[in-house]
């Protein structure tokens, strides 16, 4: 045997095998500093990546102070919570885990938030009417927490395309609902989220929806602040309703014994606290204005001889009709509408008392936003409404659409893509309302 081969085959100095220290993954995560969220949201410098809106959610999460998020797949929101399971190898979360089903995820949400904790899930289309029950439970227990809805189809036949009619389910149960453009909206709406919910006065979940696919699965440019920083923590007992510990229980249900024995009490106490759940929503309006910069944009609204009011995917398509009425020589204006749940019905009175046309295309079939717009401003405005175009089962909308329902509103043509039955034309009176809210 040779020199070198001697050499080669000599075991390693013990010193040699000694093992390089490992490095703590949640190193970074150590290093965050919590700021006010006044610095957060209105001070802190930004700095431009392009991202999907999946990774937009993340991102937001990671600056949120997040404690519990609970993971269960459905198409198009698994991706989102995929990562956030990244930020929980991090150290970024402080729990995760994947639920066994939609009804356990939102019980265990439910769970989390009354002990104190702040708390995050997503969902999508039929995994959101399936965990509706629990959903719709969470504003009456006052339980803060931020839920993402990534919409998709819901009807039958079943498909995993974008449509939002799902928003139509949650409008109504007490939660915030904000509904998200683009993949800045939902990394601001997802931060701010968190702030709003925990308000003392408000104390109430908050739903951050956006247009499953056109959202999570596309990039766009989002501003984002230092991944150094993040929101202070919950502080559970500032919050309307006592956490759950040895002393307190959740809330007084109507299953209480003294409730039970008298009709009267249970129905005067449920009346009470639905009231009382409202008014807290309207209580977050001035949060929503302080945090997100209002409940809705407008652009080019003054002097138009139409205006577009439109939320989440619907706001990006008319903002290019807009472009395209501009080129034809028609001066046309673009609400776009942030925050559904409280909706902004003062606003739009104001901004709408002049129009004589509003268009209000959507991505869904029932036209759910048309409603609360002629609802919001009947009797402030003699604008002609027309509830459309819509677009759904995962369809995309031509501009053209949009464009078309402008001339041919103002021109007094017959629409081509919207049925007579969809608009409430020119004079306001209670038989035309009348009609147009049973037909659209």
């Amino acid at each position: 045997m040779s020199e070198a081969e001697v050499k080669t085959n000599t075991p390693s100095a013990p010193a040699a095998a000694v093992a390089a220290p490992k490095k703590d993954p949640h190193a970074e995560a150590k290093k965050q500093r919590v700021v006010t969220p006044e610095y957060m949201f209105l001070e802190a410098p930004r700095t431009k990546e392009f991202i999907t809106g999946s990774e937009a959610a993340k991102e937001a999460i990671r600056r949120s102070n997040v404690d519990l998020a609970i993971a269960y797949p459905i198409t198009p929101q698994s991706e989102t919570m995929q990562l956030v399971g990244v930020l929980y190898g991090e150290g970024y979360v402080k729990e995760y885990y994947r639920g066994e089903e939609e009804v356990g995820v939102m019980a265990a949400i439910a769970g989390g938030s009354r002990s104190g904790v702040r708390c995050y899930p997503a969902t999508a289309g039929p995994g959101t009417l399936r965990g509706l029950e629990g959903i719709a439970s969470w504003p009456g227990h006052r339980l803060p927490a931020v839920a993402m809805f990534t919409c998709r189809v819901v009807n039958a036949p079943l498909a995993i395309q974008p449509d939002n009619i799902e928003v139509s389910y949650l409008l109504n149960c007490g939660m915030i609902v904000f509904h998200a453009e683009n993949q800045q909206d939902m990394f601001d709406f997802t931060m701010a989220g968190f702030t709003i919910s925990e308000k003392n006065d408000v104390t109430l979940p908050v739903g951050v929806c956006c247009d499953g696919f056109f959202v999570t699965h596309a990039r766009g440019y989002v501003r984002m602040q230092d991944r150094g920083i993040k929101l202070p923590p919950r502080e559970a007992y500032r919050g309307a309703v006592p956490v759950l510990d040895a002393e307190n229980p959740p809330a007084r249900l109507s299953r209480d014994a003294p409730v039970q024995k008298s009709n009267f009490m249970a129905y005067n106490i449920h009346a009470v606290w639905q009231q009382e759940v409202w008014a807290a929503v309207e209580r977050s309006r001035k949060y929503i204005n302080q945090y997100m910069g209002g409940l809705l944009t407008a652009e080019n609204v003054d002097g138009a001889e139409a205006v577009i009011i439109a939320s989440g995917s619907a706001a990006a398509q008319s903002r290019e009709a807009v472009r395209i009425c501009a080129e034809k020589g028609i001066k046309v204006g673009l609400i776009k509408v942030r925050s559904l749940r409280p909706f902004p019905t003062k606003e739009l009175r104001e901004l709408c008392k002049n129009t004589k046309l509003i268009v209000v295309p959507e991505f869904n079939y029932v036209g759910w936003l048309a409603k609360e717009v002629a609802t919001a401003i009947y009797g402030y405005s003699n604008a002609k409404i027309i509830g459309g175009p819509r677009v759904y089962g995962g369809q995309s909308m031509p501009v053209e659409l949009i464009v078309d329902e402008v001339e041919s509103g103002l021109t007094g043509k017959k629409s081509t893509n919207v049925a007579m039955s969809s608009i409430m034309g020119g004079a306001v009176n209670q038989d035309e309302v009348s009609h147009f809210m049973r037909s659209i």
